[in-house]
C-alpha cells in the first residue's frame, strides 16, 4: 500500500509519496522533477514505482507549472531554463526540510526527472556532491548546444523569440557552469543512469548517447549506465519507470 499526501514546503507544492505505514520513518528518499508545461501528478507512476521500493518520493510543481502556474508557458520558450534555474534553487530546501525533519536519509538522497526534470536532474550534478544516485530520463547533460539546437527545432514553433546575438551569447555563457557536458568530472564516480528513446524530436538522442560513450572508461563515469529504447519518442513508457526505481533500489 502507497501513502499520497499533498504538502507546501518553503512556498513549493509537491506530493509526499511513500510506504504506507511508513510516512513518519526515516527513508532514503528521491526528488523527481516533472517536465516542461507539465505538473506534479504526471509523475504520480514514478512516485509510486519508488515508493513501491521503499522510497520517499517528492513529486514537486515547478516554478510556472502545475498549482503555480501563472501563464500560458506553450509561448514561453525563453521561460525554459529560468524554471531549472529555480529547480535548482528549491531542490536543496526540500531536501533540507525533510532531513530536518528526520524522515529522510541525508546520506541515501536521489534525484531523477524526465524531459526538463532531466535536465534538472544533470544540472543538479554539478552544484550538489550529496546526490548519491541519479537517473536522467529523456534530458540532456548539454544545456549549451541544446539551446542553440532548439532555437531551430520544433519546439519554437508558435514562439515569439525575440533575442540578439548578444543576448544569446550572454545566456549561453550563463549555462556553461551548470553543464554535465563542460564539468563531467563532477559525476565523481556517483551512481547515474540516463535512459533516452531513439525517436526522441524534442531532445535529441544521439548527444546524451555520445556523452556517455565519452566519458563512461573515465574514472569519474565508470558508475554511469545507458539504457536505449529504439524507435521510441519523447514520452516515457511505464517499463522505463519502473527501471528507473529499480536502479535506485539497487544504488540508493
Amino acid at each position: 500500500m502507497i501513502s499520497i499526501k499533498s504538502v507546501t514546503v518553503e512556498g513549493i507544492p509537491l506530493l509526499e509519496i511513500s510506504p504506507k505505514g511508513k510516512e513518519l520513518e526515516l527513508l532514503p528518499t528521491v526528488i523527481f522533477f516533472h517536465g516542461w508545461t507539465s505538473n506534479k501528478e504526471s509523475s504520480l507512476v514514478n512516485g509510486y514505482e519508488l515508493a513501491k521500493k521503499g522510497f520517499r518520493a517528492l513529486l514537486p510543481d515547478a516554478y510556472l507549472h502545475g498549482e503555480r502556474k501563472e501563464k500560458d508557458l506553450s509561448t514561453q520558450g525563453l521561460e525554459f531554463w529560468n524554471v531549472i534555474a529555480r529547480n535548482l534553487i528549491e531542490l536543496p530546501l526540500m531536501r533540507d526540510y525533510y532531513v530536518n525533519k528526520g524522515l529522510s536519509d541525508s546520506n541515501r538522497f536521489g534525484v531523477s526527472g524526465l524531459s526538463m526534470g532531466g535536465f534538472t536532474t544533470c544540472a543538479a550534478l554539478t552544484q550538489f556532491p550529496w546526490i548519491r544516485t541519479a537517473v536522467v530520463l529523456m534530458g540532456s547533460p548539454d544545456p549549451v548546444n541544446f539551446t542553440k539546437w532548439l532555437l531551430s527545432s520544433k519546439w519554437t514553433e508558435g514562439m515569439e523569440i525575440p533575442i540578439s546575438k548578444e543576448i544569446l551569447t550572454e545566456s549561453l555563457t550563463a549555462l556553461t557552469p551548470i553543464s554535465l557536458t563542460k564539468h563531467p568530472e563532477k559525476i565523481a564516480n556517483r551512481y547515474i543512469h540516463f535512459w533516452h528513446g531513439t525517436q526522441d524530436d524534442l531532445v535529441p538522442y544521439q548527444p546524451t548517447f555520445d556523452f556517455y560513450e565519452k566519458i563512461k572508461q573515465q574514472s569519474y563515469g565508470l558508475n554511469v549506465s545507458f539504457s536505449t529504447s529504439k524507435g521510441i519518442g519523447h514520452k516515457v513508457p511505464h517499463a522505463k519507470s519502473v527501471e528507473m526505481a529499480d536502479f535506485f533500489s539497487d544504488h540508493l
